[in-house]
C-alpha cells in the first residue's frame, strides 16, 4: 500500500483504508479551507499522528482569516467524524450555488473562539457559549483591565465582541 495523505484524509480512510465519496467529501473540505487561506498547509507544522490524534478529538481546522461563517460552516460540515452525516457532493454544490446566487450570505466572516496562543488541544480553553457579559468573558480569560477599553469603543455586548474584525 501507497503513503496516505494524512491531513487531506477522512478518519475511517486512515484507519481502515475505506475510500468512498464521503471521505472524499472530506478532503474536499480540506482543499476548501486550503484555497480559503490562500495555500496554507492544514494542521500547519503538525506531525502525523498529532492530525491523527487532533481529529480523533474532534479538532477541526478554524476558519481561515476573512472566511464567511458560512463558507467555514460548509467545511465543518465535510468533517463530520459520522461520514454519514457529510453531506454529500451534490447538496455541497447546491450549497455553493445558494452562496453565489446569494452574495449577501458571505458577508458575515467567520470568528475563531478559540484563543490562538493557547496550544491546539488544550481543554482549558474557556468555553465562550457560558459567558453572558463582556465583564464575564474579559474576567475568564484574565483581561479585566481592558474592561473601559471595550465599552468606550463600543463594545457592550458579546455578540459585538464575537464580530469584532481587526479593522
Amino acid at each position: 500500500g501507497g503513503k496516505i495523505p494524512v491531513r487531506w484524509t477522512a478518519p475511517e480512510a486512515i484507519a481502515y483504508r475505506k475510500f468512498t465519496s464521503a471521505s472524499d467529501v472530506w478532503s474536499y473540505g480540506i482543499v476548501m479551507w486550503e484555497v480559503m487561506s490562500f495555500g496554507e498547509r492544514p494542521y500547519w507544522d503538525m506531525s502525523n499522528q498529532d492530525v491523527i490524534n487532533a481529529i480523533e478529538q474532534d479538532y477541526r481546522l478554524p476558519p481561515p482569516m476573512d472566511c464567511p461563517a458560512a463558507l467555514h460552516q460548509l467545511m465543518l460540515d465535510c468533517w463530520q467524524k459520522d461520514r454519514n452525516s457529510r453531506p454529500r457532493f451534490a447538496e455541497i454544490v447546491n450549497t455553493l450555488d445558494k452562496m453565489i446566487r446569494n452574495p449577501a450570505s458571505l458577508k458575515t466572516v467567520a470568528t475563531i473562539t478559540a484563543v490562538p496562543s493557547q496550544p491546539l488541544l488544550d481543554r482549558s480553553i474557556p468555553d465562550f457559549t457560558a459567558f453572558t457579559t463582556v465583564d464575564d468573558w474579559l474576567s475568564a480569560i484574565k483581561m479585566v483591565q481592558y474592561r473601559d477599553s471595550f465599552l468606550t469603543a463600543g463594545f457592550t455586548s458579546l455578540q459585538l465582541v464575537t464580530q469584532m474584525t481587526s479593522e
